[in-house]
């Protein structure tokens, strides 16, 4: 099977080596061409958020893990040595299965959250518009949406809220206590952004803020909260006022440097600031952690927060699993019967052309002026023998061969019981 996939998450590798594998939305079209050209690529996708980026491929031939990935390093001008020993690499039915399980929530750092789903849909989208998804992963993208919408419903995985967002809000709990004297800036307007804002809200944080490139994109995500929007440019005024921050933007570059942070901190008269950066690239500068009174936090650094909150979801997992393995074998079930399609089409070919040699024949004889009845007697009887005559053949040589499970195969094939009265 042509599918294979390389990638890596934050199960292989460490925030320092994701941030600079990832694919912006700006460039992956662009990125997706390059790919398909490369290596025998015939269809292309590519999943790339905070905690993994993967390529998703069908080749057209056997497929050359290292080549995959020195494209990889190429791309993203990081030394071959230095990324492969934190890749995973799959093929065929194991391809899938990691497949299904990324759409179903089962490989998150958030065991069944739902965002990867949406995530992998705008993949499969850029893929559509790019013009690099083919018949292969088009079919096995849908099977795993398929999929994890019913893992979602037959299981109990998605019962108790849990994502980076409620990870961050509940942090933030633990080191205030109450939040309803606390000031809140979100920076960001995308669908993590808008679950923290949920998430505080209904925790009752004091007041908050949403900071974004556009004022009107700000202002969609703070209205539905009573929050107040402002600029990525307007960010240095209102540090000083903040509690907690929470950046998740798609920038590029550090958004907040340590310059900014110290002269807040300084207003602040040194009152702690609490903040998690969930981007990747990072939105904060790394070297803010090591400011007193600055406690920063990444995405790795909620791990042990959101283990705290899965326990509940590991019995719907095991479940989960099992929807995954019935559906992987299901799908290969599809595959291996498209190496049927070119014989059935020669077959049919074949049939329809003596069919309609046999039809031509019995024409002539109608037009000549031969009894209707003896025509059609022929034209059954003729097609009748020709059409028997390769599998009459080869069951005759499959037998003299004295090959048992031979004869077998050739009777499923024919749909030939041995309750059937065969005449000769």
């Amino acid at each position: 099977m042509p599918l294979f996939t390389v990638g890596l998450s934050h199960n292989t590798a460490p925030l320092e080596v994701r941030e600079r594998m990832v694919f912006s939305m700006e460039t992956l079209p662009a990125s997706l061409r390059e790919l398909k050209e490369q290596l025998g690529v015939s269809e292309a996708v590519v999943i790339s958020t905070c905690n993994r980026t993967e390529l998703y491929v069908s080749l057209a031939n056997t497929p050359d893990q290292d080549a995959l990935i020195r494209w990889f390093c190429q791309h993203k001008g990081i030394r071959f040595e230095k990324l492969k020993p934190h890749l995973f690499c799959y093929q065929g039915g194991e391809a899938l299965r990691h497949l299904l399980r990324v759409c179903a929530g089962l490989d998150s750092m958030i065991l069944g959250e739902p965002q990867i789903l949406g995530q992998a849909k705008l993949a499969y989208n850029c893929a559509v518009s790019g013009g690099t998804l083919g018949h292969l992963l088009d079919r096995a993208f849908q099977h795993a949406f398929a999929v994890a919408k019913q893992v979602r419903t037959q299981t109990a995985i998605g019962a108790n809220p849990v994502s980076v967002a409620f990870a961050a809000v509940s942090l933030a709990r633990q080191i205030f206590g109450e939040l309803n004297r606390s000031t809140a800036l979100l920076i960001g307007a995308g669908e993590t952004i808008e679950l923290t804002a949920r998430h505080l809200r209904q925790q009752g944080v004091g007041h908050m803020l949403v900071a974004n490139r556009t004022l009107e994109r700000a202002q969609s995500v703070a209205a539905p909260h009573d929050a107040e929007a402002i600029t990525l440019s307007e960010i240095p005024g209102h540090l000083h006022r903040s509690d907690i921050i929470i950046a998740s933007t798609a920038s590029p570059l550090p958004i907040i440097g340590k310059g900014s942070v110290e002269r807040a901190l300084k207003q602040r008269k040194h009152r702690p600031i609490f903040m998690v950066d969930m981007a990747v690239p990072r939105d904060i500068e790394a070297e803010v952690g090591k400011l007193n009174d600055a406690y920063l936090y990444t995405v790795d650094d909620l791990r042990e927060v959101i283990e705290d909150n899965l326990r509940s979801r590991q019995a719907a997992a095991e479940q989960a699993e099992e929807i995954v393995a019935e559906q992987v074998e299901q799908f290969m079930g599809w595959v291996r019967s498209l190496e049927a399609v070119p014989p059935i089409k020669q077959l049919r070919s074949r049939a329809e052309r003596q069919r309609d040699e046999l039809l031509a024949r019995a024409q002539r004889r109608l037009e000549a002026g031969d009894d209707a009845v003896e025509v059609l007697q022929y034209l059954a009887h003729t097609l009748t023998n020709t059409l028997l005559h390769a599998p009459t053949k080869g069951l005759r040589e499959i037998a003299a061969t004295g090959d048992d499970n031979g004869i077998k195969a050739a009777k499923r094939l024919l749909d030939i019981s041995d309750e059937d009265e065969l005449t000769p």
